[in-house]
């Protein structure tokens, strides 16, 4: 049995405007160091899916960008969805495309935008994942531990054990701060999004539940991307399939993990100075800067006596704003 690992690469990334655009969006930046995200991502994957079996899920606007950040992935692989649909028309897609091309191939479904502290433990986690989905039949998330109360993440509440996994009691999508906490005290994990199966038993298991694809079936059958991604209602595969199948399981990773989701995040998954910055670019600090982030492309930044902000000057655009405030950005951008 082959392995395929689907990467969805496709959003814009307005949560990291200005440096972010529609032409350039976050999966094609380097937010960690100095590679980007997506390229990151395919080379996590080295040792463990070739190059030649995987597949990059993304907007029609950046496929060219996308085949030269990864060139190691050939550019027949990179799928250009006609409409933006969310993760469940996605992942129906690649896996009728693995289905076809390959009768009982195996799927991981990742995200080009993570950051991952341990490649090592990231694969192990993975091939767990693939076990327990051939020697199951079953669907099977990998959930993380926590290390904070987020209320930004989705949360994974394991059931009874079945052999090396745990059946999913439920899933629970950005708690309250206070719900947070208790799923952590509790042994609840972070829905990190990496997922395995095989790629029948998804497109199965879709099909049965997936009513918002129903109108688009006919359309995957007969290989139509335009009318298919036309028919469906958006939706992510969480709802449409993993929280209404009754064939799921969860594993554990023990790999450090962030969805990168904001510029706060930065402060997490970067190198910080003494006084808790991170900078990028030609920047200068005084000597009362603390736990920001500064960020310039191009045009020098000097920055004194703040706390807590951040600071992002690139494509022609300035962005000042405290850290806290990600959730706010997106109407900005919107305004703009």
């Amino acid at each position: 049995m082959s392995t395929w690992a689907a990467i969805l690469a496709g959003g814009s990334g307005t949560r990291f405007w200005p440096l972010s655009t529609p032409e350039r969006p976050k999966q094609l930046l380097p937010l960690t160091g100095d590679r980007p995200l997506l390229a990151q991502a395919v080379s996590r994957l080295r040792g463990l899916v070739p190059a030649e079996r995987i597949l990059i899920l993304t907007g029609p606007l950046i496929v060219e960008q996308v085949a030269a950040t990864v060139p190691e992935v050939p550019e027949a692989n990179i799928f250009a969805e006609p409409r933006a649909a969310s993760t469940a028309p996605a992942l129906a897609w690649a896996a009728h495309w693995v289905a076809k091309h390959d009768p009982g191939g195996a799927m991981l479904s990742l995200h080009a935008d993570w950051a991952v502290g341990d490649d090592r433990a990231f694969r192990a986690a993975a091939t767990d994942a693939l076990g327990v989905a051939a020697e199951q039949d079953v669907l099977v998330t990998v959930g993380v531990k926590p290390t904070r109360n987020e209320p930004g993440y989705g949360y994974i509440v394991p059931g009874k054990p079945a052999g090396d996994a745990h059946k999913v009691k439920r899933f629970i999508e950005k708690p309250s701060p206070a719900r947070a906490a208790l799923l952590r005290r509790r042994g609840a994990l972070w829905n990190s999004g990496l997922f395995a199966w095989g790629a029948a038993r998804f497109l199965g298991e879709a099909g049965a539940y997936a009513k918002e694809l129903a109108a688009g079936w006919s359309a995957l059958n007969a290989g139509d991307a335009a009318r298919f991604f036309a028919a469906v209602k958006p939706v992510a595969v969480d709802v449409a399939v993993l929280e209404r199948t009754t064939r799921l399981a969860v594993v554990a990773g023990t790999f450090p993990w962030d969805d990168i989701g904001s510029w706060d995040a930065l402060l997490r998954v970067r190198k910080r100075d003494a006084r808790g910055n991170v900078t990028v670019g030609n920047v200068t600090l005084g000597d009362d800067v603390r736990n920001s982030v500064v960020w310039t492309e191009h045009e020098h930044i000097a920055v004194e006596g703040v706390d807590d902000m951040v600071v992002v000057c690139a494509n022609g655009h300035t962005l000042v704003m405290p850290t806290g405030r990600a959730d706010r950005l997106k109407a900005l951008v919107q305004r703009l």
